[in-house]
């Protein structure tokens, strides 16, 4: 009898075996199998189509139909479920295949939300662009992966803002939390396989793929540097937390919000298990951020 376990097989030991015990060391075959049954152990089968979306009063319709996130919001979700199933088609490891798989799957059943949102409350869409992966199957994935770090921290804050609030409706909100969450689990899963990912991988590559990681972080930085610029003015951002930060509240306080983002982060994320790595540059920038408040308006007083 052959002695050659496929990658189907091993993909049903690791799926069919209890989680791993004790400490986990990060890039070991453990971690992986942690991290990737976290992200498939937890889906959640909804489906967007059988969604009752709640009706809602005149004010709070109109609310909703003012925001102008929609198109950026829908066309986010296209362009991130090609490009995380693109680099899902290149991965040999059958269980880290199955869980980007589904981390793309979940990324497009985002958009089927948003779409039947909008078609719900009669929102209109511009027509959708053609969606394409250009290039380098794995910088597309990293580019979207640490485009959702940035954007979902700022979501977590955002969301639970505008429920406080009463901006959204309790009925929506509830209704959307399913959406929130996932993309707490896909950026979990993501920090961790940047982790294992680049321990795994043989020596000579991993300069070339540091450079991708800082020359994605780079591109990002440019794409949002318009935060601090267009606050204040009236120019839209094709930046989801810039827009929707913008809509939801002129009178934004800074620091308050910063403060609401890291509770937020820290309360969804301590839902999984504490030997998965955390998001931690976004965070750290953070907090950067709001001691510089907190000095400035010492020296102000």
């Amino acid at each position: 009898m052959s002695s050659i376990v496929t990658s189907a097989e091993t993909e049903r030991g690791e799926l069919g075996a209890p989680l791993p015990q004790g400490p986990v060391r990060i890039g070991s075959g453990a971690h992986k199998v942690l991290f990737c049954r976290t992200l498939l152990d937890t889906f959640d089968p909804y489906k967007p189509a059988v969604i009752d979306w709640p009706p809602l009063d005149a004010e709070a319709r109109e609310r909703l139909v003012s925001l102008p996130i929609w198109d950026i919001a829908v066309q986010t979700e296209g362009r991130a479920r090609l490009n995380i199933a693109t680099y899902a088609a290149t991965v040999g490891d059958a269980l880290l295949r199955r869980a980007i798989e589904l981390n793309a799957f979940e990324e497009g059943r985002h958009k089927h939300v948003l779409s039947n949102l909008v078609a719900a409350y009669g929102i209109t869409l511009e027509p959708e662009p053609q969606y394409s992966v250009r290039g380098d199957p794995e910088w597309a994935y990293l580019v979207t992966g640490y485009s959702e770090c940035i954007d979902s921290f700022f979501a977590f804050g955002l969301f639970e803002s505008a429920q406080r609030s009463g901006f959204f409706p309790q009925a929506l909100v509830g209704t959307f939390e399913p959406v929130i969450q996932e993309e707490a689990r896909h950026i979990l899963f993501f920090v961790n396989w940047v982790a294992w990912h680049r321990r795994t991988m043989p020596r000579w590559r991993r300069p070339y793929f540091e450079l991708k990681v800082l020359a994605a972080w780079a591109f990002l930085i440019r794409e949002r540097i318009g935060l601090a610029r267009n606050l204040g003015g009236e120019k839209q951002d094709n930046n989801f937390t810039v827009t929707g930060a913008k809509s939801i509240g002129a009178d934004i306080d800074v620091g308050a919000l910063i403060d609401l983002c890291l509770g937020e982060n820290e309360r969804r994320m301590s839902r999984y298990d504490a030997r998965l790595l955390r998001p931690r540059a976004v965070p750290a920038l953070a907090r950067f951020a709001r001691r510089f408040l907190r000095s400035r308006a010492k020296r102000d007083a």
